[in-house]
């Protein structure tokens, strides 16, 4: 899964501090969202979303190795 946080952010000319306090996480779990290196639970993705006043498939990009579920 990849996300567009980070590009988001950017173009709403928000830090990653000040998108971390909106929140209530850390800038540290911003910092991670962006580099690719934490999924959000589904109540942080839909905040995101939020945030940003779009869909949580706008933000949250999914690809068919996603959904590997054992097959």
């Amino acid at each position: 899964m990849t996300n567009r946080v980070r590009e988001l952010r950017k173009e709403n000319h928000i830090t990653q501090q000040q998108l971390a306090e909106m929140l209530g996480v850390t800038s540290r779990t911003i910092i991670s969202l962006e580099k690719g290196d934490y999924n959000p639970s589904v109540l942080l993705a839909y905040k995101i979303s939020e945030v940003f006043n779009v869909y949580i498939e706008d933000v949250f990009l999914f690809d068919e190795n996603d959904f590997n579920l054992g097959e």
